[in-house]
């Protein structure tokens, strides 16, 4: 078996058509999607991209789809979330019928699969602990023992900060897929991981300014910021990690 492994597509529409037409060609067995599907500009058209494919796609939920999920549902959040995330996850609902709404809540939070020539891999979306912990190719060794203690399988699969990353604990293969819609790189485009009988790394180009338009003419709020800080440029490796690992630490 060999699976493309695509995460936090964040509703880029053009994004994850790219890296669609990418998987294609490469014909794996399956496409695991890791969740963070929502939110962000385009989540109808996004959702039925994924919803189209049927078999070949099995999908995680991340901590966006939950939050998302939860306003649909009228559920009030905490003072502690960022107004910013609140708005995101309220316009995507509102956008959304009762059967995406579904759709998500559905999800699992974790899918194990055996692949060829790496054994028994879990798909988590962030940690196998929770849904939004994170940890960086520079978090402590220490903490990283901590939140994989326990863990069965020799591969985990994970994403959340939205960088390519590949490092080792307690005999523990851990890699981070990337980002589809929102990577921190050194270049735009879509990341994403392929695997089996390895894992190859993958970066997908795709039409920025096509993309740029789309999210533009999409209603969503903070539209113009999605496009200058995650599609036509996006942050750095360097600059992520320095952010991350400071909220991490809190």
């Amino acid at each position: 078996m060999r699976i493309a492994a695509i995460y936090d597509i964040h509703c880029n529409e053009s994004a994850l058509e790219a890296v669609l037409r990418d998987i294609q060609a490469e014909q794996p067995d399956l496409i695991l999607v890791g969740g963070d599907i929502v939110p962000g500009p385009l989540p109808r058209t996004t959702l039925a991209l994924l919803q189209q494919l049927g078999a070949k796609v099995r999908c995680i939920r991340g901590n966006g789809d939950r939050e998302v999920v939860a306003a649909f549902d009228g559920q009030l959040f905490g003072e502690s979330m960022p107004h910013e995330v609140r708005e995101a996850a309220q316009w995507v609902a509102q956008q959304l019928e009762r059967s995406h709404r579904d759709f998500l809540a559905g999800l699992p939070e974790q899918l194990t699969f055996t692949i060829d020539g790496l054994g028994d891999v879990l798909f988590c979306h962030a940690t196998p602990r929770n849904d939004e912990e994170i940890f960086t190719q520079a978090s402590p060794e220490e903490r990283v023992n901590t939140i994989f203690a326990g863990v069965q399988q020799p591969v985990v699969v994970c994403g959340h900060t939205h960088m390519q990353f590949e490092r080792a604990v307690n005999g523990i293969r851990i890699v981070n897929a990337g980002s589809v819609g929102m990577p921190y790189a050194d270049q735009p485009g879509a990341y994403w991981a392929l695997l089996g009988p390895e894992v190859t790394f993958k970066h997908t180009v795709y039409d920025l300014d096509d993309a740029a338009k789309r999210i533009r003419a999409s209603g969503y709020p903070g539209a113009q910021e999605f496009v200058d800080e995650n599609v036509l440029k996006v942050p750095t490796v360097a600059e992520a990690l320095q952010a991350l690992e400071r909220l991490a630490a809190r």
